[in-house]
């Protein structure tokens, strides 16, 4: 008998051997196994046959014949253009839409506070279901993953905020802005792309965490402990962070937060078998 020849996908598997940091994000081994945040919640939902709540999700590939609005972002005034029921996903947008700040002449909406970087990656959220860098599932490590086009995710990482005067995470502007448009979907997007992010600097990580307390609600702290417990995570990297000192001399919210939850961490007041996640979800962030 012939001996069986070995499949291109065998032998591609055999030889390719690809190493991963489970830290940050790697590159896709074959286009077959990248999988959207969209697509997988998609296959779940095929596979789901119990009744759910109606998806409430952007339509992506829609047929677009809505009036096309004008959005004059940020204090350069740089313009976006979008479909009116596109934007009406938004329960902020879909206000404004409806009459109530709207030039029904023009179909102008300004937005004077925002980032042109920022909105952008909204908007392309509410066409696409995603933004870049694109999240993608990796099948043969069942494991989200950040998409790299030879760019380091790094330099996308972060933006520069003027009222800030330094680099802020991306992801957590967009998280931010998600909270003010009424986008739940995008906010659990921006922070499991947060969670995929590495060598971030301290400075921008405590930036970036002070921008999160100031620009959500009190009643929404998912955000918040993210940056808790990834504090708490790499304390022995923040105890020798310079930023750290000046930060925590400033004071604020966060770091009586950061104090409860390291309290919690080290058993002073539950099981020393609780992980991180459980004693910063514990914390009464206020």
């Amino acid at each position: 008998m012939f001996a069986r020849r070995p499949s291109r996908h065998e032998s591609f598997s055999k030889h390719h051997n690809t190493s991963f940091d489970k830290h940050r994000a790697g590159k896709a081994t074959s286009s077959k196994q990248k999988r959207s945040f969209r697509d997988h919640a998609a296959i779940v939902k095929k596979l789901d046959v119990k009744p759910k709540k109606p998806d409430h999700s952007p339509p992506v590939g829609s047929t677009l014949t809505s009036p096309i609005v004008t959005i004059c972002v940020g204090p350069e005034q740089r313009l976006f253009a979008a479909h009116e029921d596109i934007l009406s996903h938004s329960p902020f947008f879909a206000a404004i839409c409806r009459g109530q700040f709207l030039e029904s002449s023009s179909k102008r909406i300004n937005l004077p506070e925002e980032l042109p970087e920022i909105f952008s990656s909204v908007l392309e959220y509410l066409y696409k279901g995603d933004y870049y860098p694109r999240l993608f599932h990796n099948k043969r490590r069942n494991i989200w993953e950040l998409e790299e086009d030879g760019v380091k995710n790094n330099v996308e990482s972060t933006v520069y905020s003027q009222s800030a005067g330094q680099l802020l995470l991306k992801d957590s502007m967009v998280y931010c802005t998600a909270e003010r448009y009424g986008l739940d979907e995008l906010k659990r997007l921006a922070l499991r792309k947060q969670g995929l992010q590495s060598g971030i600097q301290c400075s921008t990580i405590l930036a970036s965490a002070r921008y999160a307390y100031a620009n959500t609600p009190d009643s929404d702290s998912k955000l918040r402990a993210h940056y808790l417990a990834l504090i708490i995570r790499s304390r022995s990297t923040f105890k020798r962070s310079g930023t750290m000192q000046m930060e925590m001399e400033q004071g604020g919210t966060m770091f009586f937060d950061l104090f409860v939850a390291i309290c919690n961490h080290m058993g002073e007041s539950h099981s020393p078998g609780m992980s991180v996640n459980e004693a910063t979800a514990n914390v009464n962030v206020t």
